[in-house]
Formats: C-alpha cells, structure tokens, sequence
C-alpha cells in the first residue's frame, strides 16, 4: 500500500488543477489532501469538501485556525462529520500563533478524544508576515506531553529544523514526521533521509510529495534509487528495507484511519 500524506488541491504561489491532482492519485493507493491557508478556513474547507467527495482516494483534512474558530467537541464534530474529512492541519507560523496557546491546546484535547490526527504544516515556503519561532517543531514538545495519545504529523520533516524533529520523533511514541521530498534538491534529500537513518527514526516517517511541488511517482523513484545518488562518490548508504518500507506505509492504519 502507498499513501501520499502530503497533497494539496490549493496554494498560495500557483493554481491547482483538480484534475491534475485527481490523475496525480492514479500513482498511489490513498492520498491525504490538506486544505491550504490561501483561503479563509470556511471556503477552503468547503472548497476541499466538495472535491474529495468525487475522489474516492483523497483523505481531507481541514484547515482550522483555533484563534478565530470557536472550539468544542462538538464544533470539531460538526466540521468532520457528514465530510470526508479525517484529520486537521494547522499553519501556526503563516496564522501566527504558538502551537502550545491555550487555545489551540483544547482542540488538541478534543483531537486526542476523538482520535483525530494533527498535521502541523509549519514548513517552506514561508510569506514574508509568517512567524519562523512558531514553526520550530521542539514547541510540539509541550504539546506531545500534554496529549500523549494524540496522533501528530510534523510537514516536511520540519524543514529548516529538522534536528529538532528527529528529536521529537525519538521521544514521543505518537508524533510522525512526514517525509515529502523535491526530487531535484538532491543534496537536501540526501542529508535528511542519512539523519533519519542514523537516528534510528525511519520508522516514524510517513511518505509525501507535496504536490504540486513533486509527483508522488517522482519522489518514490527518488527514495528508492536514493544510493545511486553519490555512488560514485562513496558515501553512506542507507539500506533499500527501510527506504521501501517508508514508500509502502499503511499510514492510514498507523493514524488510526483504516
């Protein structure tokens, strides 16, 4: 099985054809589609809603700004229920706000009861007016004690602070980290796929393209001649098991969306 856990369907550098994106789902088996910051949450969610209705392979999540959105069990309820959508994703550096404000740390309560998943897409590319100390990942630290049993995905590795997210995988057994790659910066991928490695964290990585960057078919070809890279330059290597086992995740059962 092959889950892209990172998709989107609206950005705020360029336009997304739907359909390309529908033809992009052709390559995998399921494919998280995460509603964008472009919008104001209610049209983005809706715009998301009505799309993933007509794909029987994408997974939604909705945008939630818990700032300005009033937060309950059944507010939280209410936008999951009668939609597709599984899971939440948050922007805490583009809406500026602290991952741990007590705000956003009681729909993280409601999340953890309901058994709902947490994307925190706090990860390049950044808008001028973004908070960069809000999208550290060692601030989901606060978050990952609070709620123990809620199931967190950090984007894109946590890019630029990947160091941080390593750390964070290793210490909380609920906390994942989603490996979307760009196939052609190949020096990145190189050095954030060898720090996994090494910290013994391969296992709690989730496969990503970050479509409309990648193509889910570029980024598995990429991981899986990932030691074709610098053969030729003798490097460390990584074996073939893990990177396949990265690509082939049933990331649906890991989260608890089976």
């Amino acid at each position: 099985m092959i889950i892209d856990c990172h998709t989107h369907i609206s950005c705020p550098e360029q336009e997304v054809d739907v359909e390309v994106h529908r033809a992009a789902c052709q390559a995998v088996d399921g494919c998280f589609v995460l509603a964008g910051c472009d919008l104001e949450a209610q049209e983005a969610n809706q715009r998301l809603s009505e799309y993933i209705e007509g794909n029987s392979k994408a997974v939604g999540f909705a945008v939630v700004n818990p700032l300005e959105a009033e937060i309950s069990r059944k507010t939280v309820k209410g936008l999951l229920e009668g939609s597709r959508f599984r899971g939440v994703v948050l922007y805490c550096a583009e809406d500026q706000f602290h991952p741990a404000h007590s705000q956003a740390m009681g729909l993280y309560e409601v999340c953890e009861e309901m058994g709902v998943p947490v994307f925190f897409h706090n990860c390049p590319p950044y808008s001028p007016s973004a908070v960069l100390d809000y999208a550290r990942p060692w601030l989901l630290d606060e978050v990952a004690r609070t709620f123990p049993g809620l199931k967190i995905i950090v984007g894109r590795m946590g890019l630029p602070f990947l160091e941080q997210t390593l750390c964070l995988l290793s210490k909380h057994e609920h906390l994942y980290a989603d490996l979307t790659i760009h196939p052609v910066k190949v020096w990145q991928v190189y050095n954030t796929v060898l720090s996994a490695y090494e910290a013994g964290v391969m296992d709690k990585l989730l496969f990503g393209s970050g479509f409309p960057y990648a193509t889910a078919e570029a980024c598995i070809e990429t991981l899986l001649g990932f030691n074709k890279l610098f053969s030729d330059v003798h490097l460390p290597q990584v074996p073939r098991e893990k990177l396949r086992s990265i690509v082939e995740r049933d990331s649906l059962s890991l989260l608890g969306l089976a």
